[in-house]
This record gives structure tokens, sequence and C-alpha cells, in this order.
């Protein structure tokens, strides 16, 4: 065989190779979900979310949850936070927070995370309401 028939046959076999490597996952592939939007003004509120692979729609176990935070900036006062609390895992793929609602109004929980096989860091922000 001379040089350019085969970088015709490496290059006509190239599709068949790259179909056949399995699919690759990405940080972006996961988010943040939560269980319920809406929550009882006070104190002591337990806020709970799922990690989700968005490609299967089953819940993620064991990330580890490097950043949270709780503010009112969906009502403009991002400086208005409140500290959060780290919960034991209830279920799989379920991650709860313990938290004071001081304020009725939308809340932003932001979270930062690692998953377990992953390059990368998962950031999500999720916006939920505290009701009178």
């Amino acid at each position: 065989m001379t040089f350019i028939p085969t970088l015709r046959a490496l290059v006509a076999a190239l599709p068949l190779v790259v179909a056949a490597l399995p699919a690759v996952a990405d940080i972006k592939n996961y988010e943040f979900q939560l269980t319920q939007h809406e929550f009882k003004q006070g104190n002591g509120v337990v806020i709970t979310v799922k990690l989700i692979d968005k490609r299967s729609g089953k819940p993620v176990p064991d990330a580890v949850i490097f950043a949270k935070r709780i503010d009112m900036e969906p009502e403009g006062m991002a400086t208005m936070a409140s500290p959060v609390q780290l919960l034991p895992a209830s279920e799989t793929g379920a991650y709860s927070f313990k938290t004071d609602l001081v304020m009725e109004g939308g809340w932003r929980l932001s979270l930062g995370a690692k998953v377990q096989g992953e390059t990368g860091t998962l950031e999500n922000k999720l916006i939920l309401k505290a009701l009178p």
C-alpha cells in the first residue's frame, strides 16, 4: 500500500472509530433541582434539592458540596443572607439544608459541588419563595 491510499482508508474509518467511543460525561450534564419551590417563612426551614443526571433523569449520590449560600437576590437584596447548614442525606441523590428564611419573598440558593468521577465544578442558583 502506498501512503495516499492508506491515509484515505484511515480517514474513511475515522467516523466509525469515533462512533464506537463511549460518550464522555460533562459537568453540564448535572443539575440541582428543588424538591419544592415555596416554603413557610421562619427559622429552621429545611430545603431539599436533588442532584440529577440530565441524560438519564436519575439522582446522583455522593456529591461533595463545598459552597452554599442563601440570599434575597431575587428581591434586589443580595446582601440579605442567612446561614446554611448541610444536613445528613435522607435519600440517594437528595441534599438537605437548614436555614432561616427571615423575610417573605424570593430567595436564591447558590450551590457549588464536585460530582464523583467528573472534572469541573457544578454551580447552580435555585430560586425559591418564602411565604408568610
